[in-house]
């Protein structure tokens, strides 16, 4: 009896680490064409590093460190990165254990014990968001204000530290009870709706489950994010 529990038990133990492996390789690939904003070029010099992706511009006072959103391929990323970068606000891309952002509230701290720069931000997807504003709660002093794309701040901020929501108009993924309720972490949050915009538009990895359609193509997307990105970092 005691030999069938310990078979029964080493079975369960199998399914469980093998349906784990199916999920953390389950993921949002990213498109082709986000791997030509890797590129070095236009001003932007992309480097690969130990945390993940650092786009550098011309801007030397300010950057953004990017938390993505969950089960999405970090490179999609990349075309909003550079964007800012190519306007003066360089940027930090995340690599996260599993693609899954809450295992790596911290990261931030390396990415900030590496490089230099007067003015930090923080920022990120869904997940990443809410991760980001996570770190922002944890260590307010360290930052000059969080960014949460189709996101929320799950516990309150700093009553000092400014802080940006952004959605898109057409967004089926994200909570919006939850999402309304939760402006009320943020003292200094102000928010910017895109037209036309969905979920998946922050980033190129093509449709996501029960998102809403897009109006407008992601490129547009980004790039609208992108500038008010760069107005509230006052950056470009």
């Amino acid at each position: 009896m005691k030999h069938k529990r310990i078979l029964i038990f080493a079975a369960a133990l199998l399914l469980l680490f093998g349906g784990c492996a199916v999920y953390v390789q389950t993921y949002y690939r990213a498109l082709p064409a986000a791997a030509d904003a890797l590129l070095d070029g236009d001003g932007v010099r992309v480097e690969e590093t130990a945390y993940g992706w650092r786009f550098d511009g011309p801007g030397e006072e300010a950057a953004m460190i990017f938390y993505p959103g969950g089960k999405v391929e970090e490179t999609a990323y990349a075309p909003l990165m550079r964007t800012l970068a190519a306007d003066g606000l360089d940027a930090c891309l995340v690599r996260m254990p599993f693609r899954l952002a809450i295992f790596g509230v911290g990261q931030a701290r390396d990415v900030m014990a590496r490089h230099d720069y007067d003015r930090w931000y923080i920022g990120g997807h869904s997940l990443g968001g809410v991760t980001a504003a996570m770190f922002a709660a944890r260590q307010p002093e360290t930052l000059d204000g969080v960014v949460m794309l189709a996101a929320y701040a799950n516990g309150p901020l700093d009553a000092e530290l400014p802080a940006l929501w952004i959605v898109g108009e057409h967004d089926g993924v994200l909570n919006r009870d939850k999402y309304e309720q939760k402006k009320v972490n943020c003292p200094r949050g102000e928010e910017y709706l895109i037209p036309g915009g969905n979920h998946a538009g922050f980033g190129l990895y093509g449709p996501q489950s029960g998102d809403g359609e897009a109006g407008i193509p992601a490129a547009a997307q980004i790039r609208k994010t992108a500038d008010r990105i760069l107005a509230f970092t006052k950056t470009g």
